[in-house]
């Protein structure tokens, strides 16, 4: 009982753990896991991943998308995005999409999380953070996936993409694009 206490004093409100981290202060960390999801003290993820979640005045909040992701991947070299995000470009989009993406350099698949899914695809460059080119980057990697009007939509890829830093663009282009999205920014620039 004295190993319990001690591991619950050493947990945070709003922090995920991987059962590898809780081990420094448990004895028999799985044993204890177990009894700290009984007791709702946690909140099982996925497989050796946990949330002690924070209260408030309107019940547990959830674990927050990019410490769930980070704890999951062991790593901060990703970033996740939706297809979502493409209506902020003003290219046409309009769809919503219940889709969340993350870039990243070492996972490959869905994984579910808590109650949520993600979508996690390999890639070798990932930029640190969202910028408005590798956003149409990304739709234009993605534009046979959506349920847009494709021509429309292809036109206004092209107009947007002029309006961009091209040095940046070209940058994002080349290290993420894929060979249809070269083609189609090597005609509109």
């Amino acid at each position: 009982m004295q190993k319990l206490n001690d591991l619950k004093k050493h947990l945070k409100p709003g922090e995920v753990y991987r059962r590898a981290d809780l081990q420094a202060w448990s004895n028999a960390v799985d044993r204890h896991l177990q009894q700290l999801v009984k007791e709702n003290v946690l909140e099982k993820l996925s497989g050796g991943l946990y949330y002690f979640p924070k209260g408030t005045a309107f019940g547990k909040t959830p674990a927050q998308e990019h410490e769930l992701v980070r704890a999951f991947l062991k790593d901060d070299r990703f970033v996740v995005t939706s297809p979502n995000e493409y209506n902020a470009l003003g290219v046409g989009t309009t769809q919503l999409y219940n889709t969340r993406f993350v870039y990243n350099h070492k996972r490959h698949g869905n994984f579910k999380l808590g109650n949520r899914t993600f979508n996690f695809v390999r890639k070798q460059y990932v930029p640190e953070k969202l910028t408005k080119e590798f956003l149409l980057v990304d739709l234009a990697n993605n534009l046979k996936r959506l349920g847009e009007d494709q021509p429309a939509l292809v036109e206004n890829i092209k107009k947007k993409a002029k309006e961009m830093n091209p040095e940046r663009l070209k940058t994002i282009t080349d290290n993420f694009g894929t060979v249809g999205t070269k083609k189609l920014f090597a005609s509109a620039l």
